[in-house]
Formats: structure tokens, C-alpha cells, sequence
């Protein structure tokens, strides 16, 4: 991997075309003055790339590069992923292919 990885993936090399994702958690939702529970949130759909593979390659051995790097913030499905702890950290290993869109935030 050629980029850096967050502490809690740095045991872990996502092959080909994987990447790991950490989902990034929105704000606290009010709707009409009622705070809804943890339990009753929906998971985020939109998380930080911690780490990449090298990319996939083709019959001939040739790589191609994956689009998204290390730090990316990216919108997946509701159930694009497997789910993973890792030193006690809950996490998303997924395929690129899996990736709706590169969030593009000004800051």
C-alpha cells in the first residue's frame, strides 16, 4: 500500500481492489424536538478511506490503479461492505466497485 494507514488498520493490507473504511458518524439527529436513540439510527453511508489495495489487474497481470487513496471521503449502499473490528475499531471492507461517489467538501 502506498499510502498511509490509520493506526487501526496498520496490521491489515486490503488485496486488489479492496479498500477499508471507516463510516463517519453524522451529528446528533432532533426531529421536532425528540433525540433519537443510537439504537434507532440508520449506519452512515458515508465514510474516510484508512487504506487501499493495490488495484485489480486483468487476465494478462497488467494493475490498474484504484481511484480512490487513503483519506478520500466516500458515499457507499446500505449494505455495500463487510463489517470488521479491528483493535476494537468498527470498520468496512469493501470493493471499489462497491464506492457510489467521491465526496468533494470545500473547506
Amino acid at each position: 500500500m502506498a499510502n498511509e494507514k490509520s493506526n487501526a488498520v496498520s496490521s491489515l493490507t486490503p488485496l486488489h481492489d479492496r479498500i477499508v473504511v471507516r463510516r463517519v458518524e453524522e451529528g446528533e439527529t432532533v426531529r421536532g424536538g425528540i433525540i433519537i436513540p443510537d439504537s434507532a439510527k440508520e449506519k452512515p453511508q458515508e465514510g474516510e478511506v484508512l487504506a487501499v489495495g493495490k488495484g485489480k489487474s486483468n487476465d494478462e497481470g497488467k494493475v490498474f490503479p484504484l481511484d480512490v487513496k487513503v483519506g478520500d471521503h466516500v458515499l457507499f449502499g446500505k449494505y455495500s461492505g463487510t463489517e470488521i473490528k479491528i483493535d476494537g475499531e468498527d470498520l468496512l471492507i469493501m470493493r471499489e466497485e462497491e464506492v457510489l461517489g467521491i465526496l468533494n467538501r470545500k473547506k
